[in-house]
């Protein structure tokens, strides 16, 4: 069986191989290229040392987001081009008549490819993440935004749950469509699915957020204002970012020192007054209120993401067991 497995799977295998060598290669060049930048324009930074980091940022921020995405399509492509054939390939040549009627059972010949390929793609797929986390490591340490969808499911231990979760998946697909190039189009776009509905609907509500008020005098210390101004709800804070947390919150109204909004009128007397905007801010004891999920909480989502996917596929690969026997 093992044998055979090899046999069917070694150009996909191969292929694969091939790509992920390939990205390793660039990997390494870039931790080693990135580790010396960082060393000579952060470690020894002694004058504009917040330009020279938002220049290290957008110096390596693209190559890593490339790399990013790979690892994000990476499963997906595993799960159309190895999950969904796994089984539509036997069927639809006819080879299964003869493959399920030898000395292995069905289950056995199923256990085999779930455990080999399977396995060949998580081990893929986890063994490239963790060498990104690594290479990323001093850049997602100055950025400080591991919670953001891109990085958060491309880091760590969410890719491998994915990997796990997109063969299964290509592997259920297959056995209910029964037609190879439907189940691979139906896996993209059911897992796809998946990704985004995990990131915006599913990841916020592992844990509820911590809401806490933030005085104006202290809010560029804690976190940095993206932008405020006046819109159709009123005067607010468009985008409110903390290092290393998830901020929840879009739209972030404002509030004088008695509670009520900070109104147009408010904003207008500002600007004939003089003065900076902060300056207004600060006369009027503003303060606003933001939810958020702390930094030392992104760990407990990584594992919290892993178990779910790890789940999913127990479930997939459990509905796949059962179905087989039926399969004719």
């Amino acid at each position: 069986m093992i044998w055979l497995t090899w046999r069917q799977m070694r150009a996909q295998t191969l292929w694969t191989a091939a790509l992920i060598a390939a990205a390793c290669t660039y990997l390494l060049y870039l931790a080693a290229d990135l580790r010396d930048t960082y060393q000579l324009t952060i470690t020894d930074c002694t004058t504009a040392c917040d330009s020279a980091k938002h220049a290290f940022a957008d110096q390596f921020g693209p190559g890593l987001l490339l790399i990013g995405l790979v690892l994000i399509a990476g499963p997906a492509l595993i799960g159309a081009f190895w999950g969904a054939p796994l089984i539509t390939r036997e069927l639809e040549t006819g080879t299964h008549r003869l493959a399920w009627n030898q000395s292995v059972t069905r289950r056995r010949w199923l256990a085999v490819k779930i455990a080999l390929v399977g396995g060949v793609s998580v081990v893929f797929t986890g063994g490239l993440s963790l060498l990104l986390s690594w290479a990323a490591e001093p850049f997602d340490g100055l950025v400080n935004s591991r919670f953001e969808p891109l990085t958060f499911a491309a880091r760590d231990l969410a890719p491998f749950g994915y990997a796990l979760l997109a063969f299964t998946l290509g592997l259920v697909v297959g056995i209910l469509a029964r037609k190879t190039l439907v189940a691979m189009a139906v896996t993209l776009l059911v897992f796809a699915g998946f990704q985004l509905l995990m990131a915006n609907v599913v990841r916020p509500q592992f844990a509820d957020p911590v809401t806490t008020t933030v005085e104006w005098t202290d809010a560029n210390a804690i976190g940095q204002i993206d932008s405020f101004g006046i819109g159709p709800m009123g005067a607010g804070i468009q985008g409110y970012t903390i290092p290393g947390a998830w901020v929840v919150s879009d739209y972030i109204p404002v509030y004088k020192g008695d509670g009520t909004e900070v109104t147009e009128d408010d904003l207008y007397a500002c600007d004939t007054q003089g003065g900076t905007p902060d300056d207004c801010m600060v006369a009027l004891d503003a303060s606003f209120t933001v939810s958020y999920q702390p930094a030392d909480r992104y760990w407990d989502f990584q594992w919290i993401e892993l178990g779910v996917a790890t789940g999913l596929s127990a479930a997939l690969a459990g509905f796949a067991f059962w179905r087989i026997r039926g399969l004719n």
